[in-house]
């Protein structure tokens, strides 16, 4: 074994006996989140066989006439079928990043991967409350179970193998919903790749770019070492403070391809800072689900990336 290889699994390892001591915390934290937002929010509800009224719709020749509601239909010229409720019960696959770069951190802010998970607990919680099935692709099947942030902690801690910086590739059906939660700082082909491949069953997605403010802004100067995370490169630099105007530009250009990748498979893309409220972006997210790429603003990703510049 080289040392670089040893040196990562090392790095692996220590992470990984952080985020295990750090799981109670994060858990309370994303429960009081999800408590704050959800008031005011309500589940989503469909057609189907459920118990309450729903709606009435016209009936359409061909379907049984046992489901005209004859009372109804009475009181005009056309049948009408009295529809009953379904909560919608589909399922939402969340990935949150646990690789070595989400452990990156600034300024005493929570480090990547504990806004990742804090928002994929919260969310969680929120969607089973509201009659969803939640999963995590490869650690844990969808489950509507009321404890799904426990159960959602205890997958992670468990997890048999190191995190990768993309999300695995499976097979959602064309009704699921993905929500990834990472840095996404991959190159761009292999993220629009990814991307395409989970959309290629239909299902709808939302792409979060949790980031540190400093990843935003590059404040660095003077001589710096910069050491990649997860390969083990490092990059000295005898002036910091030059590179600020090339770096705004590939920030840029990456956001960009990602983004356009993005919209062409009808997924929503935004991006989320650390030094922001993870409430924010749950509220946000939480807004945007089920509806696929119409539940994009247009242009959310760009503001944030115009207001952390400023």
């Amino acid at each position: 074994m080289t040392d670089q290889a040893r040196s990562s699994i090392e790095k692996a390892a220590h992470s990984a006996s952080e985020l295990v001591a750090a799981m109670p915390r994060l858990v309370l934290e994303a429960r009081r989140i999800a408590s704050n937002v959800q008031h005011g929010l309500h589940g989503r509800r469909r057609s189907g066989m459920g118990e309450n009224f729903w709606q009435y719709r016209r009936f359409v020749d061909g379907e049984p006439a046992a489901r005209v509601d004859w009372r109804r239909s009475a009181r005009d010229d056309h049948l009408y079928v009295r529809e009953r409720e379904w909560e919608a019960a589909h399922t939402v696959w969340i990935w949150p990043d646990l690789s070595a770069s989400m452990s990156y951190a600034t300024h005493k802010l929570p480090p990547k991967r504990e806004r990742a998970l804090v928002i994929a607990f919260a969310l969680a919680d929120l969607l089973v409350k509201g009659g969803e099935r939640v999963g995590v692709p490869e650690l844990m099947r969808p489950s509507a179970n009321r404890r799904i942030v426990e159960r959602m902690a205890e997958a992670v801690i468990l997890a048999p193998e190191l995190p990768a910086s993309l999300p695995p590739a499976f097979g959602p059906s064309p009704m699921s919903e993905i929500v990834l939660l990472g840095d996404f700082w991959s190159p761009a082909n292999e993220i629009a790749a990814r991307i395409h491949d989970l959309a290629a069953s239909g299902a709808h997605g939302h792409v979060v770019q949790i980031v540190d403010p400093s990843e935003e802004t590059f404040p660095f100067s003077g001589r710096i070492e910069f050491e990649e995370p997860e390969g083990g490169g490092r990059l000295t630099v005898g002036r910091a403070e030059s590179w600020r105007a090339e770096y705004d530009l590939k920030l840029v250009e990456h956001r960009a391809r990602i983004r356009a990748a993005a919209q062409r498979a009808g997924w929503t893309f935004m991006v989320h800072r650390t030094d922001r409220p993870a409430s924010d972006l749950l509220l946000a997210l939480h807004m945007r689900m089920g509806t696929g790429g119409a539940g994009a603003a247009p242009g959310f990703a760009h503001a944030a990336r115009t207001e952390a510049a400023e």
